[in-house]
């Protein structure tokens, strides 16, 4: 099984959404459940998720470490 990608605070990442891709930074990994505007994100120590901001909206959102990659 393939190593998991890290990612730490500040790094530039890309990812995919419905409008294409989207540009923007990591704020932090979680390893618990966290409340992100009313919706529960799931993680775990063995499921960790990764909160990133949107360079262009300032919105966050919780993603999997396979969903980023790095700029």
């Amino acid at each position: 099984m393939a190593k998991k990608q890290e990612f730490t605070q500040g790094d530039k990442v890309s990812w995919d959404t419905s409008q294409g891709k989207t540009h923007g930074k990591v704020v932090k990994m979680i390893t618990e459940d966290t409340e992100i505007k009313s919706n529960t994100i799931k993680a775990s120590k063995d499921n960790p998720k990764y909160i990133v901001e949107s360079e262009k909206t300032g919105n966050q959102a919780a993603h999997k470490p396979d969903e980023l990659e790095k700029r």
